[in-house]
């Protein structure tokens, strides 16, 4: 049923625009609407997706339904013709970060450290503000279709048209898509190789961008690991492949069992970094390898070499990365 007052918007939720918090869709939608205006439409019900009331940090999703009061006229929408510039020097990081391209599929090798989307603070120093230097000559600046936590790196895939990026987005909605993680963590699982099956949660308040453990109010969290190789008792490479897609799954099922990720001070504290001249202290999370249908038809299978800082912890543990073997294979029969 439509609105009756017609100074009311209905927008529909793109696909680069998934897993976006609400605040920061409107952010990017209309710049000119401040946060104090937006906080009083969402407490009085005048914003609403898909028909309910909203809050701020809520997650969207690609075709999910916003409603969007009558704007201010000092506010209008930000035409992309008004987006910055993006920066030069952090277009040409991701020009050399791309790992595969096709009609209709970009692939990167994020960097650690680089944010796939905006938050407090960060004006352009993320992917998402970048898009338009990766269009290699089309008409339309590529689409993210998923996201990776900022100090993770690894394989990054955008559709570099709405309908590929729909397609690729439906792949990852219906867990067509299989991903392949490596980490290195501090210690060795007492099982090599498992199942964690442990429901999470956000935490509320300013904690809300972690998780923890929580088997009454948390949602099913489903990941598969192994151990590939261990350097004595005091670190393992895990070879992983989440069967869910929750924020920081596998930095929270690590601690789970008892092997924080090396470097991840979040959640590990103290016991997540080993001291030692050839450690370093950055995350040491990798997006490997990913396999899923290609917008066009037939499978695109995409592997994603280890950044710098976790090579040199390769080599100084005397890990070899022809250890590992196929990615999925080990969870094949699972």
């Amino acid at each position: 049923m439509s609105d009756p007052n017609p100074a009311v918007q209905t927008l529909t939720v793109a696909a680069d625009e998934a897993e976006l918090r609400l605040d920061r869709w409107f952010k990017r939608r209309f710049p000119a609407i401040g946060h104090g205006l937006l906080e009083k439409w969402l407490r009085t019900g005048q914003v609403r997706v898909e028909g309910k009331r909203a809050k701020s940090g809520q997650r969207l999703e690609a075709g999910q339904q916003v409603r969007v009061p009558p704007l201010p006229q000092e506010a209008p929408p930000r035409p992309d013709s008004a987006l910055p510039p993006p920066d030069p020097k952090l277009v040409r990081l991701l020009l050399d970060a791309v790992i595969y391209k096709d009609d209709d599929v970009l692939v990167l090798n994020k960097p650690p450290g680089l944010a796939v989307q905006g938050g407090t603070g960060m004006e352009d120093r993320h992917i998402d503000a970048l898009l338009d230097g990766l269009r290699f000559g089309a008409a339309e600046r590529p689409r993210l279709v998923h996201r990776l936590d900022k100090d993770t790196s690894g394989v990054l895939l955008l559709g570099r048209t709405a309908q590929a990026a729909a397609k690729l987005a439906a792949a990852f909605k219906s867990r067509a898509a299989r991903k392949c993680y490596w980490a290195l963590v501090v210690g060795v699982p007492k099982l090599r190789q498992g199942r964690i099956d442990a429901p999470l949660a956000k935490l509320p308040g300013k904690m809300g961008d972690k998780v923890a453990v929580d088997e009454d109010e948390g949602k099913r969290a489903v990941t598969w690991y192994r151990v590939v190789e261990h350097a004595a008792k005091r670190t393992a490479w895990l070879e992983m492949e989440p069967r869910t897609g929750r924020t920081h799954q596998l930095r929270a099922h690590c601690v789970v069992i008892g092997t924080p990720i090396l470097g991840d001070g979040k959640y590990g504290g103290k016991a997540a970094f080993i001291e030692g001249q050839g450690v370093s202290r950055k995350l040491h999370l990798h997006a490997r390898a990913i396999r899923l249908p290609h917008p066009r038809g037939g499978t695109l299978d995409i592997q994603a070499p280890l950044p710098e800082h976790i090579r040199a912890s390769f080599a100084f543990f005397g890990f070899e990365e022809a250890s590992a073997g196929a990615p999925f294979t080990a969870f094949d029969e699972e």
